[in-house]
């Protein structure tokens, strides 16, 4: 009897399980799924054009090709992809340069783009259209998925000399299911966002309706390239322990944890010698035992060590949110927080960039929440982010109800190791210093906007008493005339009284009032302007001790 329940027990492949469970990769709504085929392809370009040193320049065309069916086109001028490798990055789940890798980058996977490849063969029947240019070679093909062994299925259309030496990607694809919708969660607003958080590049959409909109770059200066790094002995797991030891190349295990944790010297390796007596740190590293394991784990919370290295974490920088938030959102006041770095879960460096727009072109109360330069456009109920902004008293920021405020909420979280909730790369868990950090950079910042929204109050103030007491003055100066006698003239009566009351609720007289008060520090006030907070910090590391 139980022969035959295990008779049919089969071997799934990771491409069949995405098969079958295509939400988990975003892919839950016709809406939604549009989005995120274009952020899967425009993520990759990004991340391309980085690598190479290159500024991005990215063109995205949706056309309607049927009931409930898109095509999508997107263009790149990043380094192309060779010959060798297209399969692999376009037809093979779990396969890509990023995963392994121990540094801020969008992507995390290797999914993203085979899912788009997968997305198309379930709901269309047909293949992605590619053409590559690589080092002066042009490689046209198309490419599918064999579901079965998880292995890129490829057709060859051409192959011959790039035009004029150039270089770049270019993905074609029909897919069905999907829906094109001018709403919050649609194509044009994710594009939008993407041209916030990355100021560097020029983006360009063509809509189905025949409508061109370019987000055209905003600053003249590439982002720094995130420094690959080691894993603080904090941040690891037994089994994450366990793991990097059975392959190790070392005849001992302290020589394995000073070569391949960060932070971890010879005394740190006496230090912990001493913590765990029983644990012998001159064996070889694939001779550890769980328990063994388990020990030293333990013991690297029970010494202190100096904060991992931050020159992996890279923030967009506040002069660049700035420029980028009065390109796109114009508003009338901006301010920035930028925060050093901190750590979660021990030993993973993140930081927090913050930022509120007063009065622009978004929408009242909108939260634009971004991971590793990333707009993270749906689920926003789960998020971190979401919950660390609601959770705020705003009425003590001079914000009555933040939905019904013209204000943006900007907010930006750089990491080596993003906690997305789900594959679908759109909403981040809810770890306690994650929260915690969130909170206090926008708190930071809304404290800046206090200061701006109390000097418009003042001045508004101001401008009510100045015409409430401008409307008797002339009575008033008839009167105090008359009350003069012979001689006086009513005329340079009232030219005294305009003078008072102008000097007391005029341009100089507000001003005075502010200075009376809380004045708003900088440039608060003009358009687009806000003082930067935190401009200096996070510059080099953090050598702090954590414990």
């Amino acid at each position: 009897m139980s022969d035959g329940i295990f008779s049919k027990f089969k071997e799934y492949s990771v491409a069949e399980f995405f098969k079958k469970n295509r939400q988990m990769l975003g892919f839950s709504g016709k809406v939604r799924s549009l989005t995120t085929i274009v952020h899967e392809y425009v993520t990759n370009s990004l991340d391309a054009c980085g690598e190479a040193g290159i500024y991005p320049e990215i063109e995205v065309w949706v056309g309607a090709d049927g009931e409930d069916r898109y095509r999508v086109k997107v263009r790149d001028n990043g380094p192309g992809i060779p010959k060798t490798h297209i399969g692999k990055a376009l037809g093979m789940m779990l396969a890509g340069t990023k995963f392994n890798r121990y540094a801020q980058q969008r992507g995390q996977q290797g999914i993203g783009a085979t899912g788009c490849t997968m997305y198309a063969l379930i709901t269309t029947g047909k293949p992605i259209r590619v053409s590559s240019s690589h080092e002066g070679k042009k490689i046209e093909c198309e490419v599918g998925i064999d579901f079965k062994n998880n292995k890129p299925v490829i057709t060859p259309i051409s192959e011959g000399p790039a035009e004029g030496g150039k270089c770049g990607l270019e993905i074609e694809g029909v897919f069905g299911g999907v829906r094109h919708e001018k709403s919050a969660y649609g194509v044009y607003e994710y594009l939008r966002r993407t041209a916030i958080a990355n100021p560097h590049a020029t983006i360009i959409y063509n809509s189905p309706e025949g409508e061109r909109f370019v987000f055209p770059k905003s600053v003249d200066l590439m982002p720094t390239k995130p420094a690959e790094v080691k894993p603080h002995p904090l941040g690891i797991s037994a089994h994450d322990l366990i793991e990097k030891a059975r392959g190790a190349p070392y005849q001992r295990i302290s020589a394995f944890l000073q070569e391949e944790f960060t932070r971890v010297s010879l005394n740190k390796v006496k230090e912990l010698q001493e913590a765990v007596p029983d644990v012998d740190l001159g064996k070889k590293p694939s001779e550890m035992s769980w328990e063994e394991a388990e020990r030293l784990v333990g013991a690297f919370r029970k010494v202190k060590w100096i904060a991992p290295a931050t020159d992996s974490v890279v923030p967009i920088g506040a002069e660049q949110v700035e420029k980028s938030l009065n390109s796109i959102i114009g508003p009338e006041y901006i301010f920035v927080t930028r925060r050093s770095p901190k750590i979660y879960r021990g030993g993973i460096p993140f930081m927090v960039e913050a930022a509120l727009a007063y009065n622009g072109k978004g929408a009242n109360g909108e939260i634009l929440r971004f991971a590793n330069r990333a707009p993270l456009l749906f689920d926003a109920g789960g998020c971190s982010i979401t919950q660390a902004v609601k959770s705020i008293d705003w009425k003590r920021y001079g914000i009555k109800n933040l939905e019904e405020e013209p204000l943006s909420i900007f907010v930006h979280f750089a990491s080596v190791h993003v906690p997305y909730t789900s594959a679908g790369k759109q909403s981040i868990s809810d770890e306690e210093e994650v929260v915690d950090e969130i909170k206090n950079s926008v708190m930071e910042a809304a404290r800046g906007l206090d200061r701006h929204l109390s000097g418009k109050r003042r001045v508004k103030e101001a401008a009510g008493k100045r015409a409430a007491i401008l409307r008797y003055v002339g009575q008033l100066s008839k009167d105090m005339s008359e009350l003069g006698g012979v001689g006086a003239d009513a005329a340079k009566v009232k030219e005294r009284l305009l003078k008072m009351v102008e000097g007391r609720y005029g341009a100089g007289g507000a001003a005075a009032e502010e200075e009376e008060g809380e004045a708003p520090e900088g440039e608060e006030g003009k358009k687009g302007k806000g003082r930067r907070a935190g401009d200096d910090a996070g510059e080099g590391e953090e050598e702090g001790e954590l414990s």
